[in-house]
């Protein structure tokens, strides 16, 4: 079976890869794709090297695949053609001649150990040889979907009200963003919660809460949330928006 010592190499040569096709291009923002795709890399190489494959190593391999696919084609048309994002530029100026280093580290190396952490579902699954599948391997897969539909049905919402010159300068408060402020961010934590439930059939141990409580923690409190907290925080409506709406579990709007 494969080990932990796998998954470490695989996603230190991955974001080399991703850290060189930066420099080359000069633009850092690929980290942002090589997320996505790093955790399928990470699956098709362990599912590869455990040599068991079982029911539950393809069905976890097949979830992380269309939520990476999803995430890397999102975030790719997003920022085709697009000059680096505006926080890696900042992170370019402040380092100036040393951009390069503190690039690899601070960047693709830093996020490479985010991968491997909320990788642990992943390779707990492919660390077992356990061919039978529980209650618990479905009721994974329902927390899974559900949290991918609702990622889907909240980024499909925003796009299509960016999309409309109407609404241009307004806030999106409708749809699912009339429940949670962040419809696409709660979704993608209770897709890893899914797969920590699936992973806690093939490893019933402690390990499994690893991932979905580091994701859940990320997406709250330090890249997702508070970022984009900030950003608006300073609009009159988006004051009011707060008063009426959860900033995260999704709740019925306050009156």
């Amino acid at each position: 079976m494969c080990c932990y010592k796998e998954a470490g190499l695989t996603i230190l040569v991955f974001m080399t890869l991703g850290w060189i096709t930066a420099q080359i291009k000069k633009d850092n923002s690929i980290a942002d794709i090589f997320w996505g795709l790093g955790f399928i890399v990470v699956a098709y190489v362990l599912l590869i090297t455990s040599g068991s494959y079982t029911s539950r190593q393809f069905i976890i391999t097949a979830l992380v695949t269309i939520w990476g696919l999803r995430l890397f084609f999102h975030i790719s048309k997003r920022n085709w053609n697009k000059p680096e994002d505006f926080r890696y530029q900042d992170m370019r100026k402040r380092w100036g001649n040393w951009q390069a280093l503190r690039a690899y580290t601070d960047v693709f190396i830093l996020q490479g150990i985010f991968l491997f952490v909320v990788s642990m579902p992943i390779i707990l699954v492919n660390n077992s040889a356990d061919p039978n599948l529980y209650w618990t391997d479905y009721l994974g897969i329902f927390v899974w979907l559900t949290g991918f539909i609702f990622e889907v049905t909240g980024d499909a919402q925003l796009k299509a009200f960016i999309s409309n010159r109407a609404n241009k300068g307004k806030l999106m408060t409708t749809g699912l963003w009339a429940w949670t402020r962040h419809p696409n961010y709660f979704g993608e934590a209770k897709m890893w919660w899914g797969l920590a439930i699936i992973a806690f059939g093939a490893n019933q141990s402690w390990k499994i809460l690893i991932s979905p409580v580091f994701i859940t923690f990320l997406l709250l409190f330090v890249s997702g949330v508070p970022l984009l907290e900030k950003k608006y925080k300073n609009r009159l409506d988006f004051q009011e928006y707060k008063k009426k709406t959860s900033i995260f579990f999704p709740l019925p709007p306050r009156r």
